[in-house]
């Protein structure tokens, strides 16, 4: 038997609701679409949607985004609750969370077990910078029981060396929760994760939010996909599954293991082996790029 694994990447288009029930209720209708995957993806930061329970929100600064970290309980309990229910794993997107005195973009993966995964983003896009956001240290690939699965969460897909830390720990799947603001800016990330899935050989899902709520929240542009290596078995662009662009829908596809494995072993191109077979080279040919 092949050992694959079903996957469903949602386009969450964000709305004003009056308050965390109505937001439950909306994520409940779109896992419901997803019934039957072994792992559900939502995107980055989904749940700025709760920050339009306040009435005031419409003349607020972006700058308070931070408080929809007083629905981090109502958000881990929604999610814990979901995934046994349905007997799924859901990668519930990102959620920013206070740490002590910082803010920190933080992706959860919840299993049916009720355990959490999380993961802080160690990347943050410049334009983040106006919430608070720090960043986090860590970069951990996750043993489910299906796959070893990794994140690599928006901006953090086109730095690569976060997805070849998490190939190089045995990731075989990386899930990227994201939320970009114009088409500009999906496509760097689109790009950058087709990218990295034929540089590690690796499946990557990239899941994006969307919707036009209204300012001060930004709008979002979004067209989720599951991404694989440009080789055979597998279509010549890539692309196992791809949704429709800003429609409230899911990517559905079945990602093959034992094939990835094979490729890695003796597709056309070789990279997740070859990438590090000179790497006394590089390290002759130092960057002299400065750092802050």
């Amino acid at each position: 038997m092949p050992d694959t694994v079903s996957i469903a990447a949602i386009n969450f288009l964000v709305r004003p609701v009056h308050d965390f029930d109505e937001f439950a209720q909306h994520v409940r209708g779109l896992l419901d679409q997803a019934e039957g995957a072994d792992l559900v993806l939502l995107p980055e930061l989904f749940t700025v949607e709760l920050f339009t329970t306040e009435p005031t929100w419409r003349t607020d600064d972006i700058a308070d985004l931070t408080r929809i970290d007083a629905y981090t309980d109502d958000y881990r309990a929604l999610f814990t609750e979901e995934a046994r229910r349905r007997g799924q794993h859901i990668a519930a997107g990102s959620h920013l969370m206070k740490r002590g005195d910082r803010h920190l973009n933080v992706a959860c993966l919840f299993t049916p077990e009720g355990t959490v995964h999380e993961h802080e983003k160690t990347h943050i896009f410049p334009g983040e910078a106006a919430w608070s956001t720090s960043e986090g240290d860590e970069l951990k690939a996750i043993d489910l029981p299906f796959a070893k699965v990794g994140f690599a969460v928006c901006y953090e897909a086109e730095i690569p060396e976060v997805s070849s830390s998490l190939a190089e720990q045995g990731a075989e799947i990386i899930l990227c929760p994201s939320y970009t603001f114009t088409e500009h800016g999906f496509w760097r990330v689109r790009h950058c994760a087709a990218s990295r899935a034929i540089e590690n050989q690796v499946y990557f899902v990239h899941c994006s939010t969307g919707g036009s709520p209204g300012a001060p929240l930004p709008n979002g542009w979004t067209r989720s996909s599951i991404l694989g290596p440009c080789d055979q078995p597998w279509a010549a662009n890539g692309v196992i599954a791809e949704a429709g662009e800003n429609t409230e829908t899911l990517a559905r596809g079945v990602v093959d293991l034992d094939a990835l494995r094979r490729n890695r072993e003796d597709g056309a191109a070789t990279t997740f082996r070859d990438r590090r077979r000179r790497a006394g080279t590089y390290a002759e040919w130092p960057s002299h790029i400065k750092t802050a």
